[in-house]
């Protein structure tokens, strides 16, 4: 496997390489839930969040799906390092396996670590959630987790 990370890097001269203000990332998120996250720029300081994961917790495991509109502020840690806050909104929809599902509101704030010469980066979040089908109530999310920007 690092043969063929290393291999995949070669391909890819250094100045092909995006900056993570820009184009499609894709990862994992460990937490609650736990799975699959991506991120779509389009702008240079706000983005579309995605989430496709599987959550362990409390009485039933169900299928969590979230999107959620980002903005991005590099200003309010100051750093030799690229450290972002971010903050959004977006929505929730949740799958439980004894077939009923949920939809909420959800907030997220987050800190993001991106390299300069890489294509990646690492963030860690959390979000609250408000539960409004079909019934209302609290929730948070929290992870931590890494994409690769193509």
């Amino acid at each position: 496997m690092k043969k063929l990370l290393i291999a995949f890097l070669f391909l890819f001269p250094i100045a092909t390489l995006m900056p993570q203000e820009k184009g499609f990332g894709l990862g994992f998120i460990i937490g609650e839930p736990t799975g699959i996250s991506a991120k779509y720029w389009v702008s240079s300081k706000n983005a579309l969040d995605f989430g496709l994961g599987y959550s362990f917790s409390n009485r039933h495991n169900r299928i969590n799906l979230h999107i959620d509109y980002v903005w991005h502020n590099e200003n309010l840690i100051r750093s030799a390092e690229r450290l972002p806050v971010y903050f959004g909104i977006g929505g929730k929809f949740q799958s439980y396996e004894t077939n009923n599902s949920s939809l909420g509101i959800r907030g997220v704030l987050g800190l993001m670590w991106y390299p300069r010469k890489l294509p990646i980066d690492i963030f860690l979040e959390v979000a609250p959630i408000l539960r409004i089908v079909p019934a209302t109530d609290f929730n948070i999310d929290a992870g931590l987790g890494g994409r690769y920007y193509f």
